[in-house]
C-alpha cells in the first residue's frame, strides 16, 4: 500500500468517453483517485455524483479527477450516463491497480467475508507523489474536503 511521500504507482487504464490514461503522462498536474466499491450502488453513485458536481472547482484548482472501480467499461458508460456524472471513470478490470494501491482488501459484511474494493481516495501532486491518502472513506463531506487538501498543494 503506497504512503503519503511515496511515488505513486503508474498504470494505462481505459476511461469513460473513451481512449486510456497513464497517470505518468498527468505529471505536472494534481491528480485525485478515488476508489470505490461498484457501480450504481448507493454510497458510490453518492460519491460519484459529489465529484462530478465539484468537477469544475476541481479544475479550477488546477487538478484532474478520476473514479476507479473494477467494472467494466461498458458498466461504467451506463453508469454515467444514467446520473449525468462527468467525473472520467476508469475500469480495472483485472484488479492491478486496486491491488498497486491497496485497497483490494477482504471485507466482512453481515458475517459474510468477500474481496472488494475499499472505499479510498489518492491526492497525488504534480511531481507524481502521493499527497493524501484518505482510508475508508465515509461519503458525506469527503468531497469538500479532498477539494480542499487540493486547494493547499
Amino acid at each position: 500500500m503506497p504512503e503519503v511521500a511515496t511515488k505513486a504507482p503508474d498504470f494505462t487504464l481505459p476511461v469513460t468517453g473513451g481512449g486510456d490514461i497513464t497517470l505518468s503522462a498527468l505529471a505536472g498536474t494534481p491528480v485525485v483517485l478515488f476508489f470505490y466499491p461498484r457501480d450504481d450502488t448507493s454510497g458510490c453513485t453518492k460519491e460519484n455524483i459529489g465529484f462530478s458536481e465539484h468537477l469544475e472547482a476541481f479544475e479550477a484548482a488546477g487538478a484532474k479527477v478520476f473514479g476507479l472501480s473494477r467494472d467494466t467499461m461498458a458498466k461504467h458508460e451506463k453508469f454515467a450516463a444514467k446520473h449525468d456524472l462527468t467525473v472520467p471513470l476508469l475500469s480495472d478490470t483485472e484488479g492491478a491497480v486496486t491491488e498497486a494501491y491497496g485497497v483490494w482488501v477482504e471485507k466482512n459484511m453481515y458475517g459474510r467475508k468477500s474481496m472488494g474494493i475499499e472505499r479510498a481516495t489518492y491526492l497525488i501532486d504534480k511531481d507524481g507523489q502521493i499527497a493524501r491518502v484518505w482510508r475508508k472513506v465515509k461519503v458525506a463531506g469527503h468531497v469538500e474536503e479532498v477539494l480542499e487538501a487540493v486547494r493547499a498543494l
